[in-house]
């Protein structure tokens, strides 16, 4: 038995039965921006029609994070080591906050904390003022490896395995994951399997499996890293795009400091283990940003002289 994909544009009609019941579904496009859902189910001779809507814009709602003398400690063979310490943070709602700093700064350690896989050693990190515990929907993490897409699962089923838990009915979670294909580019690869796409491709479907379960901020370590230069400029843009509509907030982890001026509206520079910031750079440029641009660049040479080149 098939599935009937439902497209946030126009209307598409299909139908699908099991001998003595047929189910027939028709999509429609609202003037406020949702789609309209009819399902006509005819059964032991008997019609009946049933109405829905469903938003196909992204309902995310923006979370601000804090972050108060956050401190972080592993243990090996040579006793301890420290990798954050003291750390004072806040990420406003909605921002896009990049982060900058050497190789085993602490960097990935506190982002471990804020997607709940790991519990500081003292100090707090909140959500809305709620202490992180644990992993949640509410946080999306997309990391470095472009397979971290089940293999055995197509795109599509990729991105509706977010929503696996979620008390959703079949025509909702439909228009939900066609709605987010769309959103991050991906909406004619919904049937293809992750090894048939580029690396840029599975990252957005990455993307997209984390935004359809209305994830309130996006974790990112280090997302682009394996990518070639001219696949990550664009999916640079294509980050940007999805940032602006849907204003989740975002923290991305990054090597490069023309990715952290080019994405962040802020970024800060993390000193060498223990995290400490070493400066913070608000970065006040319009989107799209030039990296030949004047201002770019002496932004670009604040962060650049404080990780000591």
């Amino acid at each position: 038995m098939g599935r009937l994909l439902l497209q946030p544009h126009g209307r598409r009609r299909g139908c699908h039965g099991n001998g003595r019941t047929i189910r027939i579904f028709v999509g429609s496009r609202t003037a406020d921006d949702r789609q309209e859902i009819f399902i006509l189910e005819r059964g032991h001779g008997k019609i009946s029609m049933q109405t829905t809507f469903i938003s196909t814009t992204a309902a995310h709602v923006a979370a601000e994070i804090a972050v108060n003398d956050l401190r972080k400690v592993y243990r090996d063979s040579t006793g301890d080591v420290v990798a954050i310490d003291g750390l004072d943070l806040q990420i406003r709602a909605g921002e896009f906050l990049c982060i900058l700093g050497p190789s085993g700064c602490g960097k990935s350690s506190l982002l471990n904390i804020l997607a709940g896989f790991e519990a500081p050693s003292s100090g707090t990190a909140t959500l809305n003022g709620e202490p992180i515990d644990g992993p949640s929907r509410l946080q999306g993490v997309v990391f470095q490896d472009t397979a971290a897409l089940f293999p055995w699962l197509t795109v599509y089923e990729n991105v509706a395995f977010g929503l696996k838990n979620v008390k959703l009915s079949k025509a909702q979670k439909v228009a939900k994951i066609q709605s987010t294909l769309k959103l991050v580019g991906l909406q004619d690869f919904g049937e293809k399997w992750p090894h048939q796409l580029s690396g840029g491709m599975r990252q957005l479907a990455s993307i997209a499996r984390v935004l359809v379960t209305d994830s309130r901020v996006l974790l990112m370590d280090e997302p682009f890293a394996a990518l070639d230069a001219m696949t990550r400029q664009k999916m640079q843009q294509k980050l940007i795009e999805i940032w602006q509509a849907t204003n989740i907030t975002i923290l991305l982890i990054t090597h490069s400091v023309d990715e952290a001026i080019y994405l962040g509206n802020r970024t800060l520079v993390f000193t060498q283990r223990p995290a400490r910031i070493a400066v913070e750079i608000p970065v006040d440029l319009p989107h799209p940003r030039s990296v030949t641009d004047s201002e770019f660049n002496r932004l670009k040479l604040i962060a650049l002289t404080h990780l000591g080149f």
